[in-house]
C-alpha cells in the first residue's frame, strides 16, 4: 500500500506528549470496509495515538501492540478483508504481507516525527523506532527461506547482464545467481537493513511502451483499429530477442526458451487438470490469444515482410512473448502518472515470496527518474533476496470512499481449515458468501439470531452450498498417483493444483456438512423444548 500524507496525517506535539496518526488511505476501494472493522475494534478511524516521554518499557510495547493492530486493519487487501470472520480477530496475526505492510507504515509515521528533530518525546520515539525494528527483524527470522547456491553467482551470461546495467546506470547491490529450488534468483552481496537501496533501475534501461515510438513497426501498427500497447511490445519483442544490434540483446540472452507456465502445458498436463477450474481457464487463454494471433497474422507479414519477418512471427514465437510479458513484466507508475506495463532488465530475476523484502517499488522517482527497491526487511550477505508482485500502484477513483462499486459483486472460497470460527452461523466458511446466500432468500435478513426461522434458512443456504461442491468434487474425479517415476514438469503442476482444489472442496463440503448436524441438533432442541 502506498505511504502518503493522505495515510501518515498531521503529527503535532502536545506538552510532552506527540500524536501519532495512522490514517486510511483516501483513495482505498475498501475505506468503508476498513472503518467499520477500526470501529468494531474501538478505534476512531479519524482519530491519533498519543505517545508519551514517560512511557515505560512496557508501556511502549502495548503502545506498539495497539498501532500495530489498527495498522493492521489499514493494510488488509482484498482477500484478507472477505475472509475476515469476526472483526475481533483482525486484532492478531493475519498474514506475512499484512504484518510487514503494518510495521512499514509504523516505522514511516515514527521516521516522520523524528525527522522534525524536535521535542521531549525524541528518546521514546527511538526507542518505538528500536522496538518495531526488531519485530521485523524477528518476522524475518522466523519466515525466511534458507538459500541454496547450486551454481557460483553471476555465470557468464548473467554476469554480461550485470556489467552492462552498471555501464547504463544500475545501482546494485545484489548479484544473480541459480537457487536451489527457484531456477535464478537474486543474492544481496552484502548485509542490507530495512531502508536500504537494492537496486535501483534507470528509466533508460526500463522496457516500456515509450521504446515503440522509436521502432520501424510503430507506424504500422498504430494503424490498426483497438491494438493495444501490451500487444505492440509482444509484437516488438519477438523481433527484437533475434536482433543482434539490439541494445537490449544481452537482456533477451539471459530469457529461457520455456517459461513453463500453464500456456505451455501439454495435452498429457491439460487432461490431468480435468474437472478443475483451472483447465477452464488455460482453454479460454489460449482461445482468445489463438484469435489475436490469427487476426494480425499471416496479414502483417504479407504485407510489410521487412518489419514483420515471416520467421520470426510463427505462433510459437508469438506464446514465447507471451508468456514472456504475462511471467516477467511489472506494472510501473511513470512520472507522468500513467501506469505502464514494463519488462524491467535484472529485476526480473527477483523472486516472489509471501514474506519479501522489498514490497515498495511501483514508482518511478521523478527526483533520480529511477525505479528503486527499497528494503522492508533486513537482507544478510548470501541471502535470497524475495520481492512482493504486489506493488504499490493508486486505487480506482472509482472506489473512493468504498462506496456501492466495492460491494462484494464475486464471491470466493478457501479451505476451511483457515478458519477459526466453525459455529453455527460460520461453519469455516466466508462471512460475505453466506450472507449473500442469506439475502437471496429473505432480503431482509440482518442478524444471526437463533430463531427457527433463521435456522432453517441456514439449512437450506448450506444444502444449495452442498450441492454445488458435491458436483465439483465429482467433476474433480478420485485422487490418483501418476504411475510415472519422473512425471514431466507440467504434469506434476496439474497434479498439484487438482489435489489442492480437491482438498479445498473436501473442506468445504465437510463444513457443511458438520454445520448441517449442528443446525439439525439445534432445531431439534428447540422441538422438544416446545413440547
Amino acid at each position: 500500500m502506498n505511504i502518503d500524507k493522505n495515510m501518515i496525517g498531521d503529527t503535532s506535539q502536545i506538552d510532552n506528549d506527540v500524536q501519532l496518526v495512522l490514517e486510511l488511505s483516501k483513495g482505498d476501494p475498501f475505506l468503508g470496509k476498513k472503518k467499520k472493522v477500526l470501529e468494531v475494534m474501538g478505534f476512531d478511524p479519524e482519530g491519533s495515538m498519543n505517545i508519551r516521554s514517560s512511557f515505560t518499557p512496557d508501556q511502549l510495547t502495548s503502545f506498539l501492540n495497539m498501532m500495530l493492530q489498527r495498522a493492521r486493519i489499514i493494510n488488509l487487501d482484498e482477500v484478507e478483508l472477505y475472509f475476515s470472520e469476526d472483526a475481533i480477530d483482525l486484532g492478531g496475526f493475519t498474514s506475512l504481507r499484512n504484518e510487514l505492510e503494518a510495521l512499514d507504515l509504523i516505522l514511516k509515521v515514527i521516521d516522520k516525527v523524528l525527522s522534525s528533530g524536535k521535542g521531549a518525546t525524541i528518546n521514546v520515539l527511538q526507542n518505538l523506532r528500536d522496538v518495531t525494528l526488531d519485530r521485523i527483524h524477528e518476522l524475518g527470522k522466523s519466515n525466511g527461506e534458507e538459500t541454496r547456491i547450486f551454481r557460483d553467482s553471476n555465470s557468464d551470461k548473467e554476469k554480461c547482464l550485470l556489467e552492462w546495467g552498471v555501464k547504463n546506470g544500475v545501482k546494485t547491490k545484489l548479484d544473480i545467481a541459480h537457487v536451489e529450488g527457484a531456477g535464478r534468483g537474486a543474492v544481496a552481496r552484502e548485509d542490507l537493513e530495512v531502508g536500504d537501496i537494492a537496486l535501483e533501475i534507470p528509466l533508460s534501461v526500463i522496457i516500456s511502451e515509450d521504446i515503440l515510438h522509436e521502432s520501424d513497426m510503430f507506424p504500422i501498427l498504430e494503424q490498426i483499429d483497438g491494438i493495444s500497447a501490451e500487444t505492440m511490445l509482444l509484437l516488438w519483442s519477438m523481433k527484437e530477442k533475434y536482433n543482434q544490434g539490439s541494445k537490449y540483446k544481452l537482456y533477451f540472452d539471459t530469457l529461457p526458451e520455456e517459461f513453463n507456465t500453464g500456456l505451455s502445458f501439454g495435452i498429457d498436463a491439460v487432461m490431468a487438470l480435468d474437472g478443475a477450474l483451472l483447465l477452464e481457464e488455460i482453454v479460454q487463454a489460449k482461445e482468445h490469444l489463438r484469435i489475436q494471433y490469427d487476426e494480425l497474422f499471416p496479414a502483417l507479414c504479407d504485407c510489410h515482410p521487412d518489419e514483420f519477418p515471416r520467421e520470426l512471427y510463427t505462433w510459437e514465437q508469438f506464446l514465447w512473448a507471451c508468456e514472456l510479458w504475462y511471467s516477467n513484466s511489472m506494472k510501473v507508475m511513470f512520472s507522468d502518472g500513467k501506469l505502464r506495463t514494463c519488462l524491467i532488465p535484472v529485476a526480473g530475476f527477483l523472486n516472489h515470496s509471501m514474506c519479501p523484502h522489498i514490497m515498495h517499488y511501483g514508482r518511478i522517482d521523478s527526483t533520480t527518474n529511477s525505479l528503486k527497491f527499497p528494503l522492508s526487511r533486513p537482507c544478510n550477505a548470501g541471502e535470497q533476496c524475495f520481492l512482493s508482485y504486489d506493488i504499490d500502484v493508486p486505487q480506482d477513483e472509482d472506489c473512493e470512499g468504498g462506496g456501492a462499486a466495492c460491494e462484494w459483486n464475486t464471491h470466493m472460497v478457501r479451505g476451511t481449515w483457515f478458519s477459526k470460527n466453525h459455529a453455527i452461523f460460520n461453519y469455516g466458511l466466508p462471512r460475505p458468501l453466506l450472507n449473500h446466500l442469506r439475502r437471496a432468500r429473505t432480503p431482509t435478513w440482518e442478524s444471526n439470531t437463533l430463531t427457527r426461522e433463521n435456522l432453517e434458512i441456514e439449512l437450506e443456504v448450506l444444502g444449495d452450498l452442498c450441492s454445488t461442491f458435491e458436483g465439483m468434487m465429482e467433476a474433480l474425479g478420485e485422487a490418483t498417483l501418476d504411475d510415472r517415476e519422473t512425471p514431466m514438469w507440467d504434469v506434476k503442476l496439474a497434479l498439484e493444483f487438482k489435489a489442492l482444489q480437491r482438498r479445498i472442496v473436501s473442506s468445504i463440503l465437510t463444513s457443511c456438512y458438520t454445520g448441517s448436524k449442528l443446525l439439525e441438533l439445534e432445531l431439534h432442541k428447540r422441538s422438544v423444548a416446545q413440547l
